[in-house]
């Protein structure tokens, strides 16, 4: 089953955030906490959804995802943050259940795109991203400014 995480999934999704890291290889680098999500999810200006895809075991995946904005568009979008699905229930079609709820949600809103990354290492997933359709975005490259270079740069908003 797939449904809109509540407040009560948010342990269930902090575990699964921490063990896509740990997938991912970059166990060290997720510091998130429950108090963090939670707030995130269901605080007083939430920017953050998410969906669970649940069975007999509890949640065994989820999808984290926000709006982002196409100005070529001039609509909305889903940015996919995290996908992930526990290993022993995956080839259970979780994850492509997962992912058109949020086709669905998508389109229901009149939202231009779904977007996501993922790393280049990572071809099961890749895979399963191009048999559903999805389309790889060669000519993009991802940049990412954090730690003590986005800390530099900020000192010069004033310039």
């Amino acid at each position: 089953m797939i449904r809109r995480a509540t407040p009560a999934d948010v342990p269930a999704l902090v575990g699964l955030v921490h063990d896509l890291a740990d997938y991912e290889k970059a166990p060290d680098e997720c510091t998130l906490t429950e108090e963090q999500l939670e707030t995130a999810l269901f605080g007083p200006n939430p920017a953050l959804y998410a969906h669970v895809a649940e069975s007999d075991q509890g949640v065994v995946g989820c999808a984290i995802w926000f709006l982002n904005y196409s100005t070529w568009k001039g609509v909305h979008g889903i940015y996919l943050e995290d996908l992930y699905v526990k290993p022993e229930a995956r080839g259970h079609g979780l994850g492509k259940s997962l992912l058109a709820t949020l086709a669905r949600e998508a389109v229901e809103q009149g939202y231009a795109r779904m977007d996501w990354s993922v790393l280049t290492w990572n071809t099961p997933s890749i895979d399963f991203y191009q048999a559903i359709g999805a389309e790889h975005q060669h000519e993009w490259t991802g940049y990412r400014l954090s730690g003590a270079p986005l800390a530099r740069l900020a000192t010069h908003a004033d310039d």
